[in-house]
């Protein structure tokens, strides 16, 4: 039923009747809360005072004076008809008047404009403040409504009479906070300005201010503090050695001299070289010369952020003075540990802000897995709190030969978009193909030097730096099948070896097991197994376990007797584990020269004599696998694609010895080179294409375009990184 102008002016109420929340009492008592206009003022005023906290170089290229007056106008929405009968409905007690004014709107039927979001995003709109600050507004709980048929003064907004009121209060927060609206130049800086929005939001929600009556503008900076937005206090002038008690090699000293100024490097270097200590260490350069925020470390599982949050943890202690609250990384994915910071309704469990990989990656330091900030360019629920959370500071993105094309497609989009926002990017592989790394940074690569350090600074040429050689070590290739390994195994194991067998899935490491297990401990020799299905708490203890037997310090433990560890990929990569003698099932590439890292890995490890640098390697027949890739590859063809094995197992095939690190990149290229291809090959690479094709599609679809964002969907294609998948669609 259509409401004349009379019935729509006779609903209106004045702003200091214009609730914005509510509040329950101990005895769950529903009392009216703040008033809008007071909300949003406090609102503004954790954004402006929000921003203080940041440099002034950040300030400058993300957020414009005025910015606060954004944030603040987020819930001018709620100055509409439906929003104020519901609010007024939940009160425990009821103010008749009020609910009889309103009684002919219906409150449900928010949802079909996307809540009090859209009616702010109208109304902004209908201001003529440009493009990019009505969706702001409008998205400020984490996603654009729907408006395709509403207006400022549609009648289920409360006609032009509620518009005026909006107007109105509009005006009276330009006026308390003395400024007004920014140019906001493009998506990418609205991103971030719906982050600030957003996270300003939940901290002016929080308890410090939740009585109506109460006096708050003290309270700011407490309610600051509470959040966790407190810069760190670091200890000036440590050296390399300081840090982490070694001396840097030629790689980590090149690589800590070129990432001297915010920009994108990437350091391509054998395992084992210290590539994490050498991107922390400029890291803290960088925080020293207050040209970074903060630190976000990125992986690309749960299993192997643990344990680089532990090594983080211990970089932390090093470097920040005991008084500064920051000496632990958050742990940012879906199991991590949940530490708990004020921050309003938001914050309630169930809330946004509980959801902790929105608010993980705002914290200064942080380890996680790669999808929490690919989320910052993607279209998805709360993206820009990752975008914010970002801004300035120092990514590092280790492990990045794991990825695949559709999570490659937007770290491609997340690099450019790091760039923007004034962060240095600082990328690690040890196997990273010249096609991999020119679409990283936009560029043509031109060296083919191997270790090499490929720095493009903000200001500045680019520049690919090669390091000195690191001195060859060789390894003598095997092929041999199952049978022949177990033997050589328990032979070697009895000798007093510690060996090493890698499995690709999870089930054939469980069947080996149990076939090696008796028969090891017939002949005294310990065996244990190592997979991503265990509990993390029985993960961590066995991990514990066996990196003291196969690590550093195990020299002792080592004499002790031979042991077996069983495992899958989880040994790849993160753990410091060093056997005397390796088994691993054929794989990729990358995958077996991630595995070759981890035998002979310590130059001062005592071995037994009969020790020899050697790998064997599971593999079929060349000619067999490429006619029947399922029969001849087994579970193996479900986890990497045909194709891919097929490329490597000919690239392997021939070899009795590789010389590493010289080789790294010679063996990749000729694995991933592009080549045509005939016959079966060509149909299987037909299938990567296929489907390598689709997983890009799918990602550019995924990315944020123009700075809209949509509500999480029932069903979205998950980010590669949370399965080990790395080559199954190279």
């Amino acid at each position: 039923m259509q409401k004349s102008p009379e019935s729509l002016d006779s609903s209106l109420l004045p702003l200091n009747q214009c609730l914005a929340k509510s509040r329950k009492t101990d005895g769950n008592i529903v009392l009216p809360g703040r008033i809008v206009l007071s909300h949003c003022q406090i609102v503004g005023e954790v954004a402006r005072a929000m921003m203080m906290r940041m440099p002034d170089w950040l300030r400058a290229e993300l957020f414009p004076e005025g910015a606060e007056l954004i944030a603040a106008a987020h819930d001018i929405g709620k100055v509409s008809p439906t929003f104020q009968k519901k609010i007024y409905t939940a009160l425990s007690q009821k103010n008749e008047a009020v609910l009889s004014a309103l009684k002919a709107f219906n409150a449900d039927a928010e949802k079909s404009w996307g809540g009090h979001g859209g009616v702010s995003q109208a109304a902004a709109y209908a201001q003529n403040v440009g493009k990019y600050i009505p969706e702001i507004l409008g998205q400020h709980h984490g996603f654009s409504p729907n408006l395709t048929i509403y207006q400022a003064a549609s009648e289920v907004f409360g006609g032009q009479a509620w518009q005026a009121q909006r107007i109105e209060l509009l005006m009276q927060l330009k006026q308390v906070l003395g400024t007004d609206f920014p140019i906001v130049k493009d998506a990418l800086q609205a991103r971030v300005l719906a982050g600030l929005t957003t996270v300003s939001d939940w901290i002016g929600s929080g308890s410090l201010f939740e009585d109506p009556d109460g006096e708050w503008q003290s309270k700011i900076e407490q309610a600051l503090d509470a959040a966790g937005f407190i810069q760190p206090q670091l200890k000036s002038g440590l050296s390399f050695s300081e840090v982490f008690d070694f001396t840097p090699k030629a790689a980590q000293i090149k690589l800590i001299e070129a990432a001297s100024q915010p920009g994108v490097y990437v350091l391509e270097a054998p395992m084992g070289l210290g590539k994490t200590e050498a991107a922390l260490y400029a890291a803290y350069q960088l925080l020293c010369k207050k040209l970074a925020t903060g630190i976000y470390f990125a992986l690309p599982t749960q299993l192997t952020s643990d344990k680089i949050h532990e090594r983080v943890n211990t970089f932390l202690t090093r470097i920040l003075n005991d008084e500064s609250p920051h000496k632990q990384a958050l742990l940012v994915h879906g199991n991590a540990w949940l530490k708990q910071f004020e921050m309003g309704e938001e914050g309630n469990p169930g809330g946004a802000w509980f959801a902790q990989g929105k608010r993980g990656i705002l914290a200064p330091f942080a380890v996680g897995t790669i999808d929490q900030a690919l989320m910052a360019v993607m279209n998805v629920k709360h993206g820009f709190v990752r975008t914010f959370g970002l801004a300035g500071k120092v990514v590092i993105l280790d492990e990045v030969h794991s990825y695949d094309s559709f999570t490659g497609t937007i770290l491609d989009a997340l690099v450019k978009a790091l760039r923007q926002l004034h962060c240095t990017v600082i990328i690690l592989s040890a196997t990273l193909t010249q096609e991999r790394r020119a679409k990283l940074l936009g560029i043509t690569p031109i060296s083919t030097a191997y270790p090499l350090i490929t720095a493009q600074p903000n200001t500045g040429e680019l520049a690919e730096v090669s390091v000195e050689l690191i001195p060859d070590v060789s390894v003598a290739i095997v092929h041999q099948p199952e049978a022949n390994a177990i033997a050589e195994v328990l032979r070697r194991a009895a000798e007093g070896q510690q060996v090493l067998w890698i499995e690709n899935t999870v089930n054939e490491a469980q069947a080996l097991y149990k076939n090696l297990a008796a028969r090891a401990s017939e002949i005294g020799v310990a065996c244990g197994l190592l997979h991503s299905r265990y509990t993390k708490a029985d993960r961590a203890a066995r991990e514990s376990d066996w990196v003291i037997y196969f690590g550093k310090g195990g020299t002792e433990t080592r004499a002790q007797q031979g042991r077996i560890l069983v495992g899958t990929q989880v040994l790849e990569q993160s753990l410091d584990i060093d056997a005397d003698f390796l088994v691993t099932r054929i794989a990729p590439t990358d995958m077996l020269l991630q595995r070759l890292g981890r035998l002979w890995r310590h130059e001062k490890t005592r071995r037994p004599q009969t020790a020899q640098r050697e790998a064997w390697i599971i593999s079929p027949d060349l000619a067999t696998a490429i006619t029947s890739s399922e029969l001849a590859f087994g579970a193996t063809a479900k986890v990497y694609a045909p194709y891919v094995l097929c490329r490597s197992l000919k690239v392997w095939q021939g070899l009795t010895q590789v010389c590493l690190p010289s080789q790294i990149r010679e063996l990749i290229e000729k694995t991933y080179a592009v080549q045509d291809e005939s016959e079966q090959m060509a149909r299987y690479l037909y299938q990567v294409e296929i489907m390598r094709a689709k997983l890009e599609r799918l990602a550019l679809l995924g990315l944020s375009q123009g700075g809209t964002t949509q509500p999480n969907p029932k069903k979205r294609p998950k980010l590669a990184t949370m399965n080990w998948n790395p080559r199954k669609y190279f």
